[in-house]
């Protein structure tokens, strides 16, 4: 006859070396580090490692450059015309250590930008690179051209897309007053996070003019697939928008009240993130 012990089914060796994580249900539904496990004084090595991962795609994203004529090509085949424009900086390294340059334009740009002026269009969008090149090769190209459908849908007038690789946010208001534009909506590649380096933000601003500060502006933050998806954002941004022309202003004179808007529709609450 076996004896009990033959008998017995074996824990797994998995099972005897990792308990349970009290956190697994807080981690599964946020991508920040909570929880985190120690080995001794420091953190697990496997969190180290993600740590350390995150921060070379942060890295790369400040420092890689935007392809311009991959950008383009994806706008003009969705049937959204561009203008690729220069700053004043001519580089990457220069766009970093002089914020200033970013937010100018090139005198060979501001000329072409007179050229258009009689366009005036009821709304500017433009892309600049800013500091996720990564962010707006993903994203930009979809977001755009779903807000150019949207504009053109409501009867607004638009422009050819300004695409900009070392812009900053203001350099949108010496565009859109160039061009004679009632809003300006710019789309830029944000300062990438520890979890969020392929992020991309939009700006709204009313009547754009050389001299405004980012209190006069809108801003729609954390667009990308694990942040706000990009659907949500369109959506959020045509409302700004809207809300911004019929009003004649934005910045702190402007609350984001879509989702009051959406359940007015009838919208249940869980469709809005």
């Amino acid at each position: 006859m076996p004896s009990a012990a033959c008998c017995r089914r074996p824990r797994s060796a998995r099972h005897e070396r990792r308990p349970l994580d009290p956190w697994a249900l807080l981690k599964a539904r946020t991508v920040a580090r909570i929880g985190l496990g120690r080995a001794g004084a420091s953190i697990a090595t496997a969190d180290h490692l993600a740590f350390q991962a995150a921060h070379a795609a942060a890295r790369d994203a400040v420092l890689s450059r935007l392809d311009v004529e991959a950008l383009t090509g994806a706008l003009e085949a969705a049937g959204v015309a561009t203008t690729v424009l220069a700053s004043g900086a001519t580089d990457r390294t220069t766009y970093l250590a002089r914020p200033d340059l970013g937010r100018s334009l090139d005198p060979a740009a501001a000329a072409a930008l007179a050229g258009a002026a009689g366009e005036r269009p009821d709304v500017a969008v433009a892309v600049f690179g800013g500091l996720s090149a990564a962010g707006i090769g993903l994203h930009a190209a979809e977001l755009v051209a779903g807000l150019i459908t949207d504009f053109r849908a409501a009867g607004l007038k638009t422009a050819s897309v300004p695409v900009v690789e070392f812009g900053r946010v203001a350099l949108g208001d010496a565009i859109g007053e160039r061009l004679g534009a009632r809003l300006v909506v710019v789309i830029v590649g944000e300062r990438p996070g520890l979890t969020s380096a392929d992020a991309i933000g939009a700006y709204v601003t009313f009547r754009p003019r050389v001299g405004l500060t980012d209190a006069d502006r809108n801003c729609v933050s954390n667009i990308r697939p694990a942040g706000m998806p990009l659907d949500e954002a369109r959506r959020r941004i045509g409302w700004l928008a809207r809300e911004a022309l019929r009003l004649e202003l934005t910045g702190t004179g402007l609350k984001d009240r879509s989702d009051e808007a959406l359940l007015a529709a009838g919208a249940p609450p869980t469709a809005i993130a």
